[in-house]
């Protein structure tokens, strides 16, 4: 295991010459792209439409483009879809509908609509959020989205770091030897 420091402060951990949380890190940075693209160009203006419906659009759009990447970024892509969809899972759950049979509701409406689809707290129905009034704050979604891809980019380095110091004491000596002096 080999650790390459810049001069940026950026750290890469390699083995055997395979570059891995650098390819892990490129693929979240792809999907934050995606995802702020998607925000920017199709929502716009200051607030986008609420009850879980952009992260529904979202994690729609994601599961379209991993089809695109090729490698172990493509698992990233998909993880991170799946990431967002906690959000409307909870929203389900809190409100007190079954939230696997609300999630496919609102993800079959999306599909089919092709307009922001959110969760009707009320009913457990889906609804087109914008036509509710239902809405969310951009900022605060862009930011969001932003310090989870963060956070996430910072606990794969600390399970790299982990995983490289696993590697390093098991090829440690035992305490007590003399190596054979």
């Amino acid at each position: 295991m080999k650790m390459l420091v810049s001069g940026a402060g950026d750290m890469k951990l390699t083995k055997d010459g395979n570059v891995l949380l650098h390819e892990m890190e490129n693929g979240i940075r792809e999907v934050f792209k995606a995802t702020g693209n998607f925000l920017f160009l199709k929502l716009g203006g200051c607030v986008v439409p609420g009850a879980g419906a952009v992260e529904v659009a979202i994690a729609e759009a994601l599961v379209t483009y991993k089809h695109s990447i090729k490698g172990r970024a493509r698992l990233g892509v998909q993880a991170f879809a799946d990431a967002l969809l906690v959000i409307p899972k909870v929203l389900a759950q809190n409100s007190g509908y079954d939230l696997q049979e609300t999630l496919v509701k609102v993800q079959v409406e999306h599909s089919e609509s092709k307009q922001p689809v959110g969760i009707d707290l009320n009913t457990g129905e889906p609804m087109v959020a914008a036509d509710a009034g239902v809405w969310d704050n951009y900022f605060v979604k862009n930011q969001l989205l932003h310090s989870c891809t963060v956070i996430a980019t910072n606990i794969l380095l600390v399970d790299e770091i982990m995983r490289a110091g696993n590697i390093n004491s098991s090829f440690a000596p035992e305490h007590g030897t003399d190596f054979g002096l």
